[in-house]
């Protein structure tokens, strides 16, 4: 039996229970993503009830044009709940939790997704700045970290290092050269020795800068410092100016403290703790910070600044008693006492399990909202679970009118009515945040008025990778059709003709530029292939470069790989395992292409945000009226024939039956179209109306199979891309068959594989 007879007997053999197992594989696939739409419609319905899917500050934008529904967005951020998959894509659930780690931007391959600010123009809360965190009106006055509303510990490093950056570059050297009296004015006085202000001195000290630091507190660590014990602070990977990358994504607070602590030391930081700032203001180009302790100087002033400031307080009798506390720092310090805490977020919630956790602690949790709607996900499971267990108990809805020595009294809202009670107590945790300095800020200059914020950019896309990717793989073909055209006579010529001809023993499969082909196309599908290491949660660190780039080179590769394959084979395929993975890599650019035209059916808004089915019928209304602007019923009759093949396209059956219909109706809509035309032609129907009809035409026809046929679109296109998958896994199995034969058979003309073959 010839070798082709018994790799086709195989293949045949193998084939029912391979396209069986792909079948079942792609019904539990789709169950699995049905389920997953219902807890995400889920999430974002208890979102919207509890008013987290709007934003508190920055917000992840969609651009679902460019959303393939990879999910890689889901799995990097950090916070829960935040995104989600519906219907294949991308969508915000809890736009609330987003505290803008931007994990997300990093590793989406299409550049689909930014991380901006969301409405801003009612906070009188925030202060006002510019790109480079300099004060709106106030040269020489920057912002960083937690006082611009930016809560992260990289984000306010990275605020500290581009403040000293700017400093450096503002900087008039012609200082350096000035008399004594201006000796003791620094280039950068820094308020906060915070992660903002820390990272502000090193790289104000690697630039060169003379810079200080104030720092109200006895130690550096500005509100990291004031954590509770042994709390993880969440980082990321980030650099640190003359130190090097943390590359940890949490530490211990007690683990950065110290660490900082450590760094002013080595690099000599001028650091005064103990340092009340009363007043800012600025003369002649120089600011002038007044202290308890005098006045300093400075031709630049960053404030680094916590927005905690100072504790906010219930205003209710007996708030000054010693027991009453507006800080945490040691659960362990509290033991066999009974313990009220104050607030409903995420310290107040740390704090209430810290220290039910200690022996013989009664603690009560009294929050004045209906749920615990604003803390994060893991710290709303975390309570819920411990209020179920009877570890603490928690009375929502509830003010507290009066601390006694012995008890606290509470007022306790609910459908009933109000309820006074009273609870025996040994310490009150009151943590309600604090108030801002914003009246320091206020005093130097700085504005909070909305109206002078900068204007928003709008936000652009910034393009996938996919033009790259195509304008590269131009080049590539036009080079090849070059090739292909010198050697025309040989690729022209019938396989049985050809080892009679001069080029054959180079140009052959085996040859050396044949073979040299058919190792190029390996190596590409080799690096195709790495594209799905780059987007594995535990390997992509082997992988450097964004997520983006790794996505145009799959499809660069891919399409590069099936053009060598064909000049690897005399852009003749045999009947040979060679030929059969020729046409399994063809099957498999054909599956991808159709999935891409697949993909434009999915219903999208101009904004970029998805519309559900109501948006879409609404559209479908107003455009529908569009028709009555166009008289003789020409439009009514154009109208009754979309109707006809939307109604026509039934979709009945699986997927191939389904995209049958789709095909389908777009092959019914062009004849449709032709027909408008001829009959515009002669019912005398201007030109511009005619098109004006067609593009609505086109646009009702799309709208409707998309409101008739919205999920089963995305069933569609999800059951393609898991297909695609399959398919490709069939090629590379194949193509790892024909390389094994070669090696063994073929009379390869590379020296080293040659000696092997013999």
């Amino acid at each position: 039996m010839s070798q082709f007879a018994s790799t086709t007997i195989y293949f045949v053999a193998a084939a029912p229970a391979v396209a069986i197992c792909i079948a079942v594989l792609v019904i539990l696939r789709r169950r699995h993503e049905l389920h997953r739409f219902e807890g995400s419609y889920r999430s974002r319905d208890e979102a919207r009830k509890h008013g987290t899917d709007k934003a508190r500050l920055q917000y992840p934008h969609i651009d679902l044009s460019l959303c393939v529904g990879c999910g890689a967005c889901v799995a990097a951020c950090p916070e829960d709940g935040v995104l989600d998959l519906l219907h294949g894509q991308a969508v915000v659930v809890h736009g609330a939790r987003c505290v803008g780690h931007a994990r997300c931007v990093e590793v989406c391959p299409t550049g689909a997704i930014q991380v901006t600010l969301g409405d801003v123009s009612r906070r009188n809360d925030l202060p006002v700045i510019g790109d480079d965190l300099q004060a709106v009106g106030m040269p020489g006055l920057y912002l960083a970290g937690e006082l611009t509303g930016f809560a992260l510990v990289r984000t306010a490093v990275q605020h500290g290092v581009s403040v000293a950056e700017s400093v450096s570059k503002s900087r008039d050297r012609s200082r350096d050269t000035q008399t004594e009296d201006y000796a003791e004015i620094v280039d950068l006085l820094i308020i906060g020795a915070g992660p903002a202000g820390i990272a502000c001195a090193l790289k104000a000290k690697e630039l060169g800068l003379r810079a200080r630091i104030l720092e109200q507190e006895v130690n550096i660590g500005g509100t990291v410092a004031a954590y509770p014990r042994r709390k993880m602070v969440m980082t990321q990977p980030l650099v640190l100016p003359l130190h090097g990358k943390l590359p940890k994504n949490e530490y211990q607070k007690e683990v950065l403290v110290e660490l900082w602590q450590d760094l002013a030391k080595k690099h000599a930081l001028d650091i005064q703790t103990g340092v009340r700032v009363d007043n800012i203001f600025s003369l002649n180009g120089i600011y002038t910070v007044e202290t308890g302790l005098g006045q300093y100087q400075a031709y630049a002033v960053c404030l680094a600044l916590g927005r905690r400031g100072t504790p906010r307080k219930l205003g209710v009798p007996g708030e000054d008693k010693q027991k009453v506390l507006y800080s945490l720092i040691d659960a362990e310090s509290y033991s066999h006492s009974k313990i009220l805490v104050i607030g409903g977020g995420d310290s107040a919630v740390e704090a209430a399990l810290g220290l039910a956790r200690q022996e013989g602690n009664r603690v009560t949790l009294s929050y004045r909202g209906g749920s615990f709607s604003r803390v994060k996900a893991k710290n709303q499971q975390r309570i819920e679970s411990a209020a179920e267990a009877d570890l603490l108990r928690v009375v929502l809805n509830s003010n507290i009118t009066q601390i006694h020595d012995d008890r606290v009294d509470m007022r306790v809202d609910s459908s009933q009515g109000t309820v006074n009670r009273s609870f025996e107590n040994d310490f009150v945790f009151v943590m309600i945040g604090g108030e801002p300095p914003f009246d320091l800020l206020k005093r130097s200059g700085v504005s909070f008025d909305p109206a002078d914020m900068p204007a928003t950019e709008i936000v652009k896309n910034k393009g996938s990778s996919l033009f790259a990717a195509l304008i590269a793989l131009l080049v590539c073909s036009v080079a090849i059709a070059a090739w292909v055209s010198v050697h025309a006579e040989y690729y022209s010529t019938p396989l049985r003709l050809r080892p009679g001809l001069v080029d054959h023993d180079k140009l052959r499969p085996s040859g050396t530029i044949g073979l040299s082909l058919g190792v190029l196309a390996t190596a590409l599908f080799l690096w195709n292939l790495s594209y799905l290491i780059r987007r594995s949660k535990k390997l992509s660190w082997l992988l450097p470069g964004s997520l983006k780039f790794w996505m145009g080179t799959h499809i660069f590769t891919g399409l590069l790989a099936f053009l060598f394959v064909l000049v690897h084979a005399g852009l003749v395929p045999r009947r040979t395992v060679g030929g059969h993975a020729a046409i399994a890599l063809t099957i498999v650019i054909v599956s991808g292409l159709i999935g891409r035209y697949l993909y434009a059916f999915v219903p999208r808004a101009a904004n970029g945000k998805e519309m559900d089915l109501e948006q879409l019928k609404s559209r479908l209304a107003v455009l529908s009226g569009e028709w009555d602007r166009h008289g003789r019923g020409f439009g009514s009759h154009v109208r009754e024939q979309i109707e006809h093949i939307v109604d026509g396209t039934r979709w009945k059956g699986g997927l191939v039956s389904r995209i049958r219909h789709l095909v389908g109706g777009q092959i019914r809509l062009r004849k449709t179209i032709h027909a408008i035309r001829a009959e515009a032609r002669v019912e005398d129907i201007g030109r511009e109306e005619a098109i004006e009809v067609e593009v609505l035409a086109k646009a009702a026809y799309r709208m409707s199979v998309q409101i008739a046929h919205f999920e089963e679109i995305r069933a569609i296109l999800a059951s393609w891309r898991y297909l695609h998958r399959w398919l490709a896994l069939l090629m590379v199995l194949l193509v790892v068959a024909h390389i094994i034969t070669a090696v063994r058979y073929a009379d390869l003309q590379w020296p080293f594989l040659a000696e092997g073959s013999r």
